[in-house]
């Protein structure tokens, strides 16, 4: 299958486009600046294109930053520490960010005759993400086959929706992912803080996988205490 892959150049995009590409499956990769706190993890996406030897699509969105306003990821409020169940973590949403960029991506998917787009939106998304959950991936899809109904068949892929993030680091091992050269936390400083949700998130992850975490953290042991407070 022919498939346009939505990477940040996060663990779990990059994960999927060695997944499809082990497969045969990835055509290309399209990454979205949409004027993140920092543009860190686009550069890891465009490595991932390098390394898996498929184009790379930027997608400049920058001018809609003052539009998507008061969220930590695209405006000045502060990132918040903790676990994703935490409720101060909805200060990370962007709003429909991820309707816009499959917009897009769908858009590109049909003007080069391509089978699919995916995502890799996964089951540790859904506390806080409206955007990330199974029943937004399905009604996406409904409403691109209206949209390019008689002009193409594109599909919406999302195979870890229902997946934990460990069962993503999981698969990462078996295809022999890099991790190191993946992108997780939200501050983009030199190496991640291991404190925000995503670092704390990904720490967790590695240690329930089995799998060592080749990641460089500000603070290692941050997440235990996280998740014990988000498990009560």
């Amino acid at each position: 299958m022919n498939t346009l892959l939505v990477c940040s150049g996060g663990l779990d995009s990059v994960v999927l486009a060695h997944d499809l590409s082990a497969r045969g499956d990835l055509a290309a990769l399209i990454g979205f600046d949409y004027g993140q706190r920092h543009r860190k993890e686009l550069g890891f996406a465009q490595a991932a294109a390098r390394r898996l030897a498929v184009p790379y699509h930027p997608v400049d969105l920058t001018a809609i930053q003052g539009l998507l306003s008061g969220s930590a990821l695209t405006d000045a409020v502060e990132v918040p520490d903790g676990h994703y169940a935490e409720a101060t973590m909805k200060a990370t949403i962007v709003p429909n960010r991820n309707a816009i960029m499959l917009t897009i991506a769908f858009g590109l998917a049909s003007a080069r005759g391509m089978d699919a787009v995916a995502i890799a939106v996964h089951g540790g998304d859904h506390f806080i993400y409206p955007d990330c959950r199974p029943g937004f991936v399905e009604a996406f899809d409904a409403m691109q086959r209206h949209a390019l109904e008689g002009y193409a068949t594109v599909r919406l892929m999302a195979p870890f929706v229902e997946r934990t993030k460990a069962d993503i680091v999981r698969d990462g091992a078996r295809t022999g992912t890099p991790f190191d050269e993946t992108w997780s936390c939200y501050r983009g400083g030199e190496i991640h803080c291991g404190r925000c949700g995503t670092c704390v998130e990904r720490r967790e992850a590695f240690a329930l996988a089995g799998v060592e975490d080749p990641t460089v953290y500000e603070d290692r042991d941050f997440w235990r205490g996280a998740v014990e407070r988000a498990r009560g």
